[in-house]
C-alpha cells in the first residue's frame, strides 16, 4: 500500500505541519512518500506520486477559517486530474491552527469533504489540532533538553567518570514527560488515524489540542508572539518597520 504525504506549509523550515506530519508517518506502514507542496513547480511532481497511491494525506496550517490559498490552486489542479484519469483514493488530513481550540478545523475539514465529493476521491477523515504553533516549539525544546543532558554527562564523566549522573537524567526524564503530555492528545488521535490509513478504512473528523490550560496558553501565546513581532521589527508585526515605498 502506497501512502502520499504532503507537507502544505508555505514556511520553508520549522514548520508546525512538518512536525505533525513527521509523527503521522510513525504510525504508517508499507510505501511512503513525503512530498512538499509550496508552489505551482512542486504541481507535477505531487500528481505523478498520487497516479498509483492508496492514501493521500494533507498537513496543512488553517488560514483565516480556511484551506491556504496555495493549497486551493493545486486542489482545482488535483480534482481535474483525478476525473481524467479515474482516480479513487482514500484523503487524509491533519491541520493545525495557533488558537488553542482544534475545532477551530472544522471549516478547513469540511473543504475537503467537498473537494473529494466533487473529485470522486473518498474522504477518510482528519485531525484537527490547536495550539499547532506552540507544540511545534516542544520539539525544539526536546532537541535542547538531549542536549543539555549530553552536556551535563560529558562535565559529569570528566570530573568524576560517571556516565549516569542521578540528578541530570533525572530532570531530562521529567522534562521529556511533561513534554510528551503536552502531546498526548495529537499522538493519539495520529496513532488511531494511522491504523485507519493502514486499513484504508473511514476515521472519521477529530479534534485535539496541547494539553494545557487555557489561561496557560493564553499568556505563553502572548509573551510569544510579542518576542516573535519584536524580532520581527516591531512590537506588533513589524508596524516599526522601514517599509518599502514603490517608486511612481
Amino acid at each position: 500500500m502506497k501512502t502520499v504525504l504532503i507537507q502544505c506549509s508555505p514556511k520553508k523550515r520549522f514548520c508546525a505541519s512538518a512536525y505533525f506530519l513527521t509523527l503521522q508517518k510513525l504510525f504508517i506502514s508499507g510505501e511512503k512518500v513525503s512530498l512538499k507542496l509550496r508552489t505551482p513547480a512542486d504541481h507535477e511532481r505531487i500528481l505523478e506520486e498520487v497516479k498509483d497511491a492508496q492514501n493521500v494525506v494533507f498537513c496543512l496550517p488553517l488560514f483565516v477559517d480556511g484551506i491556504p490559498s496555495h493549497v486551493l490552486a493545486f486542489l482545482e489542479k488535483l480534482e481535474q486530474y483525478c476525473v481524467e484519469n479515474h482516480l479513487h483514493f482514500n484523503v487524509y488530513c491533519v491541520a493545525n491552527n495557533g488558537f488553542i481550540e482544534g475545532k477551530q478545523n472544522e471549516p478547513l475539514m469540511q473543504n475537503f469533504e467537498h473537494f473529494c465529493a466533487r473529485a470522486g476521491l473518498t474522504f477518510g477523515g482528519g485531525v484537527g489540532i490547536g495550539g499547532g504553533v506552540m507544540l511545534n516549539v516542544t520539539r525544539i525544546l526536546f532537541v535542547v533538553e538531549i542536549a543539555l543532558l549530553v552536556l551535563n554527562v560529558a562535565m559529569s564523566v570528566i570530573e568524576t567518570g560517571n556516565f549516569f549522573p542521578a540528578s541530570s537524567w533525572l530532570s531530562f526524564a521529567e522534562n521529556f514527560a511533561l513534554i510528551l503530555y503536552f502531546n498526548l492528545g495529537v499522538l493519539y488521535y495520529l496513532a488511531r488515524m494511522g491504523t485507519a490509513i493502514r486499513k484504508g478504512a473511514y476515521f472519521g473528523k477529530k479534534y485535539t489540542r496541547i494539553l494545557i490550560p487555557s489561561f496557560v496558553f493564553i499568556i505563553c501565546a502572548d509573551i510569544f508572539f510579542i518576542i516573535s513581532s519584536i524580532l520581527e521589527g516591531g512590537i506588533f508585526r513589524g508596524w516599526l518597520s522601514k517599509k518599502k515605498v514603490d517608486a511612481k
